[in-house]
């Protein structure tokens, strides 16, 4: 039996993110102004067709998965990569900082500029309906921040840990990934994550939290085809 977080998108919209889901019974995707991610229930020529279906004429959408990624028809892969998923299996190192807070839909403008120049992955000024997200503020500027992205059964991911480039070198995306990580365990959720393969700072700074790579997943971005 594969385990829940080998098909993660698929997985959230048809568990814990139900309510954010458009589509039906055999293909899946989140509302683009939230994040661009869609999956089919499995690989037959029905369900990729239905999820086809959910893709705008001038739409893209993201696939991630554990194994192979069958295009949906008259669809094409605009983009390809690797990427390791990532969970906690160790208890967290003492990460309390008091100056982690909470963020809101005041600062979701401030929220996407870190992401648009961090690039931590997709990332929209609604990424909030996903969950929470915290940040550190210094000298009233967001210096870093970290928060939640999909959520199946026990499960809930990190995602968007990003921190300014004016602020790096002190801690400050390990001190927000503890915290998140500890959210999560205090909800009774196992915390996951995802990084570029190729991201070693990233993928060493996870691993010494607690985190160790559980598989790989491919991840594709598709739109119609020409």
């Amino acid at each position: 039996m594969s385990h829940v977080l080998d098909r993660p998108v698929w997985n959230a919209l048809r568990t814990r993110h139900a309510a954010l889901a458009e589509g039906g019974p055999l293909a899946r995707r989140y509302p683009p102004a939230v994040i661009p991610f869609g999956a089919a229930r499995d690989d037959s020529d029905e369900s990729l067709r239905a999820l086809a279906a959910l893709l705008a004429p001038d739409d893209t959408m993201m696939m991630a998965e554990a194994g192979p990624l069958a295009t949906p028809p008259g669809l094409a892969v605009q983009a390809s990569a690797t990427v390791v998923q990532m969970i906690l299996t160790r208890p967290l190192p003492a990460g309390a900082d008091d100056r982690i807070a909470r963020l809101g839909e005041a600062d979701a403008e401030e929220m996407l500029a870190l992401a648009t120049l961090c690039r931590p992955g997709p990332f929209t000024l609604r990424a909030q309906a996903l969950g929470e997200f915290h940040g550190i503020r210094i000298d009233g500027r967001l210096a870093a921040m970290a928060g939640t992205r999909m959520r199946q059964e026990g499960h809930a991911e990190i995602s968007g840990v990003s921190t300014h480039p004016d602020f790096r070198g002190r801690g400050l995306a390990r001190v927000l990934s503890v915290f998140m990580a500890s959210r999560f365990l205090d909800a009774g959720d196992t915390p996951y994550l995802h990084a570029y393969a190729t991201n070693a700072a990233a993928i060493g700074l996870y691993e010494s939290i607690g985190f160790e790579i559980r598989t790989t997943l491919n991840v594709a971005v598709v739109a119609r085809a020409a």
